[in-house]
């Protein structure tokens, strides 16, 4: 396998740009919506739209997250035989507010999503197994032995850091020390450095001993070697509308090292880089919209669908209805939205889809 990204996955609720956050019992409305997933799915996403055979290593259960992670992972080419199964939920789920040009989260991580040093226990396994050319992964408290026998085994590695790592700086630093190449954004560095400017934070990170690629936006990278010098790579970089940045770090992380990969310098490759990152920007979600239509679809319509489809195949009896028509009572009024027509799918519509001979995959 060419790289596996290690780390949680989310379900996102993403909403599109915000006038403003409400104020306490209030609600305020934005005209764009997207159900997405990301976390480590997102970077393996983009390494597999380059081209090279990308792995997930996570823990997915039978919650609603795993099961869109999984969906998605198919249609995306992302091999998840490195990652293992468990029963009850273990995606974390994230709304994404945007708002002033950036984003605010809020997230639930299940208690299953939690358990960080068994779950990295499980890694050095999956390392032993497919001996991948590239690890991609974030810090963490048990990550150094992870990342010292990654090191053993031939295996490059990528780190990158997320929202609060500079709390745990002596950690971070410790990992950043065992990586090949450290990909953090200029506001990550320079909280992580304590640095007042980012010329300084990447002259304090030198020190550190491992490649620097800095992502800053529409102003591209900077690609900072060993031997300290350093060069700023504005290729690459489209002139799209940015509608959300979450996973745009971990869609420059995935084609960087597809583009390393395919013989690329560090320079070259954050060419191909920040191309992905502008690409991620210009969507909602770490890895786009998943499901169908416009957000109103959701990824709940192919799932259902399929779902049925699986029940009618095996001959099931069918779900016995609610206690409100068992008595005889008038149902529930549908949702004005399915009243109107405006494009989900009716559960009639969804039966006879399942049974029509011929009738194309939902899923």
């Amino acid at each position: 396998m060419d790289m596996i990204s290690f780390g949680l996955v989310f379900l996102e609720l993403v909403f599109g740009q915000l006038h403003r956050l409400p104020a306490p019992g209030e609600e305020v409305f934005t005209d764009e919506f997207a159900i997405s997933c990301g976390g480590a799915v997102t970077s393996a996403t983009a390494a597999a739209a380059a081209g090279v055979r990308a792995g997930l290593c996570t823990m997915l259960g039978d919650d609603l997250g795993s099961q869109v992670v999984t969906e998605h992972c198919a249609a995306a080419g992302v091999d998840l035989s490195p990652s293992a199964r468990a029963s009850g939920p273990t995606a974390g789920i994230t709304v994404v507010l945007n708002f002033d040009g950036d984003r605010g989260f809020v997230t639930h991580l299940p208690s299953a999503a939690v358990g960080e040093r068994a779950e990295i226990q499980r890694w050095h396994a999956v390392l032993r197994a497919h001996r991948p050319a590239w690890c991609y992964l974030h810090p963490g408290r048990w990550a150094a032995p992870f990342l010292r026998e990654a090191r053993e085994l031939g295996c490059q590695i990528m780190l990158d850091t997320s929202l609060g790592d500079e709390r745990d700086r002596d950690t971070v630093i410790e990992c950043v020390k065992l990586a090949d190449i450290f990909v953090p954004n200029a506001d990550e560095l320079v909280r992580l450095t304590g640095a007042a400017c980012l010329d300084e934070a990447v002259a304090a990170a030198a020190a550190w001993g491992t490649e620097l690629v800095v992502t800053r936006g529409a102003a591209g990278a900077l690609v900072a070697g060993r031997d300290g010098a350093v060069a700023e790579v504005s290729r690459g970089v489209g002139q799209v509308t940015v509608r959300d940045l979450t996973g745009a770090g971990d869609s420059f992380a995935g084609a960087m090292i597809a583009a390393l990969i395919g013989g690329a310098s560090i320079a070259e490759a954050a060419v191909a880089a920040n191309a992905a990152g502008s690409k991620a920007v210009g969507r909602l979600g770490g890895v786009g919209e998943v499901g169908a239509g416009t957000g109103a679809g959701w990824p709940l319509r192919p799932m259902v669908v399929k779902d049925v489809a699986a029940v009618l195949a095996r001959g099931d009896d069918p779900p016995r209805p609610p206690a409100v028509l068992a008595r005889g009572d008038d149902p529930p009024r549908p949702p004005a939205v399915l009243a109107r027509g405006d494009g989900l799918l009716q559960p009639s519509e969804g039966i006879a889809a399942a049974r029509r001979p011929g009738a194309p995959d939902q899923g």
